[in-house]
């Protein structure tokens, strides 16, 4: 909370800083959607060259100038317009959390209502999945170009004594340099015993662009912890009083867990450099050559802590007090690269790298007739390229890497094609192929748990997926994918009831269709998602609804004379039952369990939104049908779902 403190005190001072504005003052535009502009990083460059000019005290550069750019150099602008989808974006992620299912306090985890792993890496992930999906990696920092300061800020109630807050600025120092801070951190108590959550993602960034145009570079550094207090659940006399909704457990601080004596944080620091020189004249238009380099340094630490060791549930320990588990990763990524372009080929790029990990612990774990070891470390050598090229109608791209050496071998290869038929309809289809080694977690794991303390050499999970992805604003948009997974790796019980890493003997065979449409009929909207799965080979190791969906009805005007827009009305989520994975609170990762199936519950929210000027304000009666019907329903097993709670918040953009 220092560091928010401390960013607040930046914010406050930053009308006493000074930007450089466009060429001509503009008005803003009716629309202020964020939209992709259709520039690439040269147009941007091009952009930031323009000599600044002072405008009027009272003007706004248009809100389309105030450019967001991605890890992958997609270009987009700042939306400050109130749509449905800002409502399904209002949340602890700030993202559409469609195929998530929230536990019951803001801050906690998110059990999964799809296959969310994309098998797009070479390289092992850390672990403890269920902790990061509040954890900033390079992908999700974007990058900015402004013309004026530009301040947002995110405020939200929640459950329980505390709330949430993000706060972002940049600013263009000059044409060349642009520069942003931001910090997101929630504190939340919670209604249920011993699930307080404590959360802080600090980033900081900049952009430069040379002055003869040759060099480029950007780069973040992010500091990130997530604690969340553990109670393993509800116990058993507890689920029941639950499921029967006995009115004197309304209060639900009354109901009994397993424990009151565990939490358990993720750490984590980046230091991230992406740079590229021109080497060729800037004035050629017809070919362009380049030198990149891209520089990575993770750290990553998860600790779970317990007080006292509760066997009953995990069985037996080394020690009966003060329980500590900590693991840590340390990855060192170097890649170079060597860029051309010309109007005949297209661009092509070829990589190669350097990656030095260590994983693991301070002590070896030795027991009869089999030694447990502390460390994964090592250095490992690749190389890629990608292509891309417009060919016709065709916007072809290619991207392919392979590891080199024995320890983590690896590939990936996918290719694309999109195809624009008009303004209004859009097509894109692809393949991926992915070899990669499980994450570290399922390899090697120490705890003061015996239960969890392992070292497996599994093979290499292979996937290959065939996907498609149609934008069409006359009908509906539509993404379908077939996934084909060869030793799918997951967790689940042993024949002792011990939760262990397994890999799939058998093929796993996954379909995923998922609709969307928006309805415009005047004064009233409706936007509808559906999504269909279907685990064609593997099931009950890969366990998912077989139908999730989305509905919402509001009501949409302007009121006093055009100053406040708002939107109002009802959205239903729904999704079939299933044997919905179960929470692991050592581990942070959730396991199939195919014993008990939860979920076919309807949850309906209202909400009331306004917009006025560039400040957004959402209210919402969330799980509004539980005043009617009671809530005895759970996001995991033994772990509740979110009764009824009215949480209300805003989203302000500021310019100077």
């Amino acid at each position: 909370m220092k560091n928010f403190l401390f960013l607040l005190l930046i914010l406050g001072c930053s009308s006493l800083i000074y930007a450089q504005v466009p060429d001509k003052p503009v008005k803003p535009l009716p629309s202020e959607r964020r939209v992709n502009s259709g520039l690439d990083s040269e147009d941007l460059r091009e952009d930031a060259r323009r000599k600044p000019q002072k405008i009027g005290k009272d003007s706004l550069p248009p809100v389309e100038l105030y450019k967001i750019i991605s890890f992958k150099n997609d270009t987009t602008h700042l939306d400050t317009t109130l749509t449905i989808i800002d409502d399904y974006k209002f949340n602890y992620l700030r993202e559409d959390t469609f195929e998530l299912l929230p536990f019951s306090n803001s801050g906690q985890t998110y059990n999964s209502l799809s296959l969310r792993k994309d098998y797009n890496k070479v390289f092992p992930e850390f672990g403890s999945r269920a902790r990061h999906f509040n954890f900033m990696e390079v992908e999700d920092i974007n990058y900015y170009h402004v013309p004026t300061p530009w301040t947002e800020l995110y405020f939200k109630t929640v459950p329980e004594q505390g709330q949430q807050l993000d706060a972002f600025f940049t600013i263009n120092t000059s044409r060349n340099l642009n520069m942003f801070i931001a910090y997101k951190g929630t504190r939340a108590l919670g209604k249920y015993q011993h699930i307080l959550t404590s959360t802080g993602n600090l980033r900081m960034g900049f952009s430069y662009d040379s002055d003869n145009r040759r060099y480029h570079a950007r780069g973040h550094f992010v500091s990130q912890d997530l604690l969340n207090e553990e109670n393993g659940g509800l116990s058993e006399q507890a689920i029941a009083q639950y499921i029967d909704k006995e009115p004197e457990f309304d209060d639900r601080s009354v109901l009994d867990v397993n424990f009151e004596n565990a939490e358990s944080t993720l750490f984590g620091k980046r230091f991230f450099l992406d740079q590229e020189y021109v080497l060729t004249n800037v004035s050629d238009s017809l070919n362009k050559l380049s030198l990149g380099h891209t520089f990575d340094f993770s750290y990553k630490k998860y600790f779970f802590k317990q007080e006292s060791a509760e066997n009953e549930i995990f069985g037996e320990s080394f020690e009966a007090t003060q329980l500590r588990d900590e693991t840590r990763l340390e990855v060192l990524f170097n890649e170079a690269s060597l860029n051309f372009s010309n109007n005949i080929t297209g661009e092509l790029s070829f990589k190669a790298g350097h990656t030095n990990y260590n994983y693991g612990y301070n002590s070896v774990y030795i027991r009869p007739g089999d030694t447990i070891g502390n460390r994964l470390n090592g250095n490992l050598l690749h190389v890629g390229g990608s292509y891309s090229k417009k060919l016709g109608g065709f916007q072809i791209a290619a991207d392919a890497r392979l590891n080199l050496g024995d320890e983590f071998t690896g590939n990936n290869l996918e290719a694309t094609a999109a195809y624009s038929i008009d303004r209004e309809n859009q097509v894109v289809f692809g393949i991926n192929q992915n070899s990669a080694a499980p994450n570290f977690n399922f390899l090697l794991y120490q705890s003061d748990y015996i239960n969890y303390n392992w070292q497996n050499n599994f093979d290499n999970e292979v996937s290959q997926r065939l996907f498609v992805d149609i934008n069409s604003k006359k009908f509906f948009d539509l993404y379908a994918a077939l996934s084909q997974i060869e030793n799918y790796t997951y967790f689940s019980l042993d024949d002792e009831g011990a939760v262990k890493p397994f890999q799939s003997g058998s093929q796993v065979r996954y379909l995923k269709l998922k609709a969307e449409k928006e309805f415009d009929l005047g004064l009233f909207g409706s936007y509808n998602t559906i999504m269909y799965q279907n685990v064609l080979d593997g099931a009950g190791v890969l366990n998912v609804p077989e139908l999730t969906t989305r509905n919402s009805v509001y009501y949409k005007d302007y009121w006093f004379d055009n100053a406040l827009y708002l939107q109002t009305g009802f959205t239903l989520k729904y999704f079939t039952a299933y044997n919905m994975n179960a929470y692991d609170p050592v581990l942070a990762e959730f396991y199939v369990q195919n014993t008990q199936e939860l979920g076919g519950f309807p949850v309906v929210d209202f909400f009331f939104n306004a917009k006025v000027d560039k400040a957004r304000i959402f209210f919402k009666l969330q799980h509004f049908n539980d005043l009617v019907d009671g809530n005895n329903n759970f996001s995991a097993p033994g772990y509740p779902f979110t009764d009824f709670l009215v949480r209300f918040g805003l989203v302000w953009d500021l310019f100077l």
